[in-house]
C-alpha cells in the first residue's frame, strides 16, 4: 500500500486503537504492519516519540554503512535509510514497503510502538532491539513542541493542557509510563534488548557508541568511533538536511525545528512550580512498581 494521498489540510484526531491513543497515519496499514516479516539480522530501534530515535538511527547507520556506502549519507534522508515501520504518511511510501525494499544488511528499522504491539516476527527471529528512553519531563516538553510543528499530529493546544494529556496517556503511542516500563520488563525475559538512556547519550556520546558496538558485536576502530561521535553531535545533525527532517512537507519549521534543543533539563523552562509538584506526585504513583530510574538533570 502506498503512502496515503490525503492532503494535509487538517490535523488528525486522536483515536483509541488496540488500547492506546493513536492517529490513523500509524494504523491505516495495520495488517501489513503486524504481519511484517523480520529477519534474524534486522535491528529494531524503538523509542517513545522524541526520545532520541533519529540520533540513534543515525549512529547505527554510520556504524554499519558510513564507510561502505558514503553516498547514502548525502543522498537519502534518514527516514528512507531507517524506515518508520508503522508510518503511512502522505508523499512517502509506507514504512512496511520501505523496510521490505531496504537493500542493506542489516536492515535498520524504527518504531514507536509499545512493546505489546511490536510485530511478533521480531521476537520470533530473536532480532536485536535497541530501546532509547528519555526522562518524562523533557520528553513531554519535546513532544509538545514537535506536535506544534508536525501538521499530521493532533493539535497540542497550550502547554498546560498538553501536560495534562501527557500524564493521562492521551498522546500518540499511548502513555509514556507504560512504554518505557514495558520494554524495561521485556528486557528481563528477552536478552537481545539494549536499553539506553537519552541522558547518558548527552552526557557521553562516545561511551554510549562504544556500548552500542559491544552489544552489536562490532569491532569498530577507536578513531572511526570518534569520527562518528563528532558527526552525530546534535548541532551538526540539526544542520544536516538528511537528518533534520526539513525535507518532510508535514513539518512546519517556522513553528519549531524538528531537532530543537537536544538538552537535558529544558523542562525547567516550561514547568511551573505547581505543575512540577503535581507531575512528581503523579509520576511517583505511576512508577512505583518498577526498578527503572531516570535523571532529569545532568
Amino acid at each position: 500500500m502506498e503512502g496515503s494521498d490525503l492532503p494535509l489540510t487538517s490535523r488528525s484526531e486522536l483515536i483509541e486503537f488496540e488500547g492506546i491513543s493513536m492517529v490513523h497515519f500509524f494504523t491505516d496499514n495495520w495488517e501489513n504492519i503486524q504481519n511484517f516479516q523480520a529477519r534474524p539480522d534486522d535491528i529494531l530501534i524503538t523509542t517513545y516519540p522524541k526520545a532520541g530515535t533519529t540520533w540513534v538511527s543515525y549512529i547505527l547507520d554510520l556504524l554499519y554503512f558510513g564507510n561502505a556506502a558514503p553516498e547514502r549519507q548525502t543522498s537519502q534522508p534518514i527516514y528512507i535509510r531507517v524506515p518508520f515501520l508503522e508510518a503511512t504518511l502522505p508523499d512517502i511510501p509506507s514504512g512496511v514497503e520501505l523496510a521490505d525494499k531496504l537493500p542493506t544488511t542489516p536492515r535498520l528499522i524504527k518504531t514507536h510502538l509499545p512493546v505489546q504491539l511490536v510485530p511478533k516476527s521480531f521476537w520470533e527471529q530473536n532480532c536485536r532491539v535497541i530501546y532509547v528512553a528519555r526522562n518524562a519531563k523533557d520528553n513531554a516538553v519535546s513532544f509538545f513542541h514537535f506536535d506544534r510543528m508536525n501538521l499530521t499530529a493532533p493539535d497540542p493546544q497550550d502547554w498546560n493542557t498538553y501536560l495534562q494529556r501527557f500524564k493521562d496517556g492521551k498522546t500518540v503511542f499511548g502513555p509514556w509510563y507504560d512504554h518505557v516500563c514495558g520494554y524495561w520488563e521485556k528486557k528481563q525475559t528477552y536478552s537481545n534488548i539494549h536499553y539506553m538512556f537519552f541522558e547518558d547519550m548527552v552526557e557521553d556520546t562516545g561511551r554510549e557508541v562504544e556500548r552500542l558496538c559491544s552489544f552489536l558485536g562490532l569491532s569498530t576502530p577507536t578513531e572511526e568511533r570518534e569520527r562518528i561521535t563528532k558527526g552525530v553531535h546534535f548541532d551538526t545533525m540539526k544542520l544536516n538536511k538528511m537528518t533534520n527532517y526539513s525535507t518532510v512537507p508535514a513539518m512546519d519549521f517556522k513553528v519549531s525545528p524538528f531537532m530543537r534543543k537536544g538538552k537535558v533539563g529544558d523542562w525547567k523552562n516550561h514547568f511551573t512550580v505547581a505543575q512540577n509538584e503535581q507531575f512528581d506526585e503523579h509520576y511517583k504513583q505511576k512508577m512505583k512498581n518498577t526498578t527503572l530510574q531516570f535523571r532529569t538533570e545532568l
